[in-house]
């Protein structure tokens, strides 16, 4: 019988609880005996395996490994949340706001594609592009913390520049992305040359849908982001893949196959419609000089 709950957050808790078991430098036979724990139920633990976990377990786990305070609440979070068959994370509700499942998910990724009709992706974006951005969506913040979200998004970028095993990054982005303004002109022009140049990378594709393509699909479809995490002996996936969409007040993750299967379809007739790589890079570059010009 299929596990009832999502496998989503088992798998992201499993990724964490094997995470800091090897940095508490214990086997996982040991960390078992030491929990009192069969060595099969742990191992299952972190592989994402168990269809329902007790929060009892999760935190003897994470105090023998010495995870702080907060990072346990959002793990016995993910716990509570595996129980879930659809998956809806909500922003200070089971998990705490500030533990970013999404960033844990990318991170385990070996492929990625995404949508973006309004906004440059994140992992494309220019420090200045998302400090213009972060300034906005964070008001009532300080400098400071403004700053560390920007630095934050600064690191997560090196999956894709990283000489190991890069993400492979494919995105269609709309015209939109290109002409709206975030910061300044002088800051679009700087941005749209960073993607210009990010695009001649072998493992990042960018594609531009321009205002002309129209709908693709018939409807006006939100940002969404496929995540993959490659295949294992036999060509079965290590991981199923998921889609990502993000919302104001909650992330939602579609786990399905037939949710994933039809995000794959819309993406790919968005990607028919849109230039191809060498004609973006150079719309790219003349929206770039477009800014510049208007600028002065």
């Amino acid at each position: 019988m299929p596990d009832a709950g999502s496998t989503l957050p088992r798998r992201q808790l499993g990724r964490y609880l094997t995470e800091w078991r090897t940095r508490a430098g214990l086997s996982q036979a040991k960390a078992a005996q030491l929990l009192e724990m069969g060595a099969t139920s742990l191992n299952r633990l972190e592989k994402g395996q168990n269809s329902r976990i007790k929060s009892r377990d999760i935190q003897a786990i994470c105090d023998l490994y010495g995870v702080h305070d907060d990072l346990t609440s959002a793990l016995i979070g993910l716990a509570r949340q595996s129980n879930v068959k659809s998956w809806w994370h909500q922003y200070g509700d089971v998990i705490p706001k500030d533990f970013d499942v999404y960033v844990g998910l990318e991170a385990a990724a070996v492929r990625l594609v995404s949508y973006q009709p309004d906004l440059v992706p994140g992992l494309l974006q220019t420090a200045d592009y998302d400090r213009a951005l972060v300034q906005l969506a964070w008001a009532d913040s300080t400098d400071a913390e403004r700053e560390q979200r920007v630095q934050i998004k600064a690191h997560r970028q090196n999956i894709v520049t990283r000489k190991t095993q890069p993400v492979s990054l494919e995105v269609v982005i709309g015209e939109a992305a290109l002409r709206r303004v975030a910061g300044s002109r002088k800051v679009m022009a700087a941005q749209l040359r960073h993607l210009a140049d990010m695009s001649t990378r072998p493992n990042v594709t960018i594609q531009v849908l321009p205002f002309e393509a129209g709908f693709p699909d018939g409807i006006s479809m939100p940002p969404f982001v496929i995540l993959e995490f490659g295949n294992a002996a036999y060509a079965q996936a290590v991981e199923p893949p998921v889609v990502y969409l993000e919302g104001a007040v909650g992330d939602i993750y579609l786990e399905k196959p037939n949710d994933v299967s039809r995000y794959h379809q819309s993406y790919e007739g968005i990607r028919q419609v849109a230039w191809d790589a060498a004609a973006s890079r150079n719309l790219l570059r003349q929206v770039a000089r477009e800014h510049e010009q208007r600028e002065r």
